[in-house]
Order: structure tokens, then sequence, then C-alpha cells
């Protein structure tokens, strides 16, 4: 870790020891371990240049880019410009750069708290096929984290702004940092492999979730567990999460499949439900009587009602008349015979 760069003077123009362009530094963007990254004017406008005291670190993250350029879709990294040996005034030692691509937009988690949580899946969709194009290249990204991740556009599309902790395949990885790191969680080791990208994603989806980072506790998986099942967002993905975190999905790929299935299955049970709770409110229950309310109904009972009480009188006349008949019978045959 080489902690010797110092700030360059904003103004300074830097020439190229052997292509013999010039760059005028605009302002500083980001410092690191290993560098500063700074905005500067070109012959061809504005670009992102780094700055090194480590030669063999720009070239290797020079070769980053380079791989990043190959992809059929060019989102993932900045576009490579040029990379020489620096020349300015003052320069208190030898050093290397490189020129990008100025990639313009929000940080991921300033561009998710603008447009809501809803984006987050569909740019981590998005990252999982430029990561499954880089590890085919056999690189791992390494120190994946919101900081790193610029959204540019319309239309949105998720760029990575800082390439320095990427590392070949099979490796130790030489840059992270602990909240997206599986090796602080102790979910496995820091060896450069796909999985390792998916937990780090996972994390940003966690991250992104929750607006924060938080310190690990006293049963750090349990407590990622019962984060991502106590968020809305991250429940609905549920198994997706989990199993990158323990490593089940062997590329990229696998785990964006498992995201869009999922993804498809929450949405046609989500199309399915009103259907449902619409034609059960609409079928009566059992112990509903249909109510008549047409005129023809009404006078269809009022007579059934009135035959019933004609029917009524004429058996009780009938009873009374038979009844008189029987007493007369009894008095004529006790008295008159």
């Amino acid at each position: 870790m080489m902690n010797s760069v110092s700030n360059i003077p904003i103004g300074t123009v830097i020439k190229g020891k052997w292509h013999h362009h010039h760059y005028r530094i605009a302002k500083e963007l980001g410092k690191g371990a290993n560098g500063i990254v700074y905005l500067a004017e070109s012959p061809n406008g504005q670009v992102a240049l780094k700055v090194s005291d480590d030669s063999m670190l720009i070239a290797s993250e020079v070769n980053v880019l380079k791989s990043f350029s190959k992809a059929p879709v060019k989102t993932m990294g900045p576009s490579f410009y040029d990379m020489d040996d620096a020349l300015y005034p003052g320069m208190p030692q030898k050093r290397s750069f490189y020129v990008m691509e100025y990639v313009r937009g929000p940080l991921l988690l300033e561009f998710v708290k603008q447009k809501g949580d809803e984006w987050i899946v569909v740019l981590m969709i998005q990252l999982l096929s430029n990561l499954d194009h880089l590890h085919k290249e056999g690189w791992i990204f390494g120190d994946l984290k919101p900081d790193n991740l610029i959204v540019s556009g319309p239309p949105a599309a998720i760029r990575c702004i800082d390439v320095g902790g990427t590392t070949k395949a099979g490796r130790a990885i030489k840059e992270y940092t602990e909240f997206f790191d599986r090796g602080y969680w102790g979910f496995g080791t820091r060896k450069a492999e796909p999985s390792y990208d998916l937990f780090a994603l996972s994390m940003v989806m966690v991250n992104c979730a929750y607006k924060k980072e938080f310190k690990k506790g006293a049963e750090p998986k349990n407590q990622l567990y019962r984060a991502i099942e106590g968020h809305p967002l991250l429940k609905r993905y549920e198994r997706v999460l989990k199993g990158a975190l323990q490593g089940k999905y062997q590329s990229a790929t696998d785990m964006k499949s498992a995201m869009l299935r999922d993804g498809q299955l929450l949405a046609s049970r989500k199309n399915r439900q009103p259907k449902q709770t619409q034609k059960t409110s609409q079928k009566p229950t059992v112990s509903q009587k249909p109510q008549m309310t047409s005129r023809s109904q009404r006078v269809a009972a009022a007579k059934r009602t009135s035959v019933r009480k004609k029917s009524g009188g004429l058996f009780e006349t009938i009873l009374i008349v038979c009844s008189i008949l029987a007493l007369y019978c009894a008095y004529v045959v006790l008295f008159l015979l």
C-alpha cells in the first residue's frame, strides 16, 4: 500500500513523456491509497486522469479497462484513452498516469435515494450482466461498493468509476471494504473468484435498501439474514440474496437468472391477487338471501299471499258449516226420535 502520492495543483498541465499528449488538471475527483483521480481538460474534452507512483498498478488497471472495452455493451467501466509517464513542473518523482472517460452521473446510493428503491433490482441485474463479462475475461472486481458505482444516462446505466481493486481470478483480493467483504462477515475467504463479487453485490443491495452500513455483531451471519428478512424489498429476493451470501451461485449469470425468475413469480402473484379478490367479493355467501326489487316480483308475491289467505278463509268456512250440521244431527237424534 503506497501513500506517497501528493496532490497536483489545480491548473497544472501534465504532459505525456512518450505520447506527448497534454492534460490540464481541473479538480480532484477522488483519492485512494495507490493514486489520485483528477478531472482534466484535454483537446477532446473532459477526461478522468489517474496518477500513481506505481507504474505496475497503472498497467494492471489499464488492462482491466481494456477488458471492459471488449464487452458487447460497453457500460461497465469507463472507456480507456491513454497511458503514459507524467511530466509536469515540480514533479517529486517518476509518476505514471492513465486517461479514461469521465463518467457523469450521481453515485448509486444518491440515485436510489432520488428515484426510489424499485431501481435497486433493475440496476443490480445490469451489474450482474457486466460482472459476468468481466469474470469471463479472467478478472474479479473485488472492491465492489456504491462509492465505486455511478448511474449515467438517460437511459439509466450503472457504471464503475474505480477499478483499483480489480484482481486476476485465483489470486488474493488486493483491495476491499469491510462491509462488502465476505471475509469480514465470516462467509468465506478473500480468494478472487466470481462468488466473491456476488457476495459483495448482495451487500450493495442491503446497503442501498437501508441507506447505510452497520457494524458486525456477535452473530454476523444471522445478523445479515435478519437484515434481509426485515426489509420489504430484500425479503422478496430472500432466497437469491441468502444464496449469494452462502456462495451457492457459480456465476453472475446464475444469480441474474434466479433474480429474474423470482421477480417474475412475484409479478404474476401480484397480478392474480386483485382478480381473485374481485371474484370472491362478488360471489354471494350462503347466508345471503336475494332481495326482490322488481315490480313484477312484488306483484307476484302479493298474489301468492292473497291466494294463501283465500284458501285459509274457505277452509275455515267449511269447517264451521260441518260443525253446525253435526250439532243439528245430534239434536234430531236426541230429542225428535
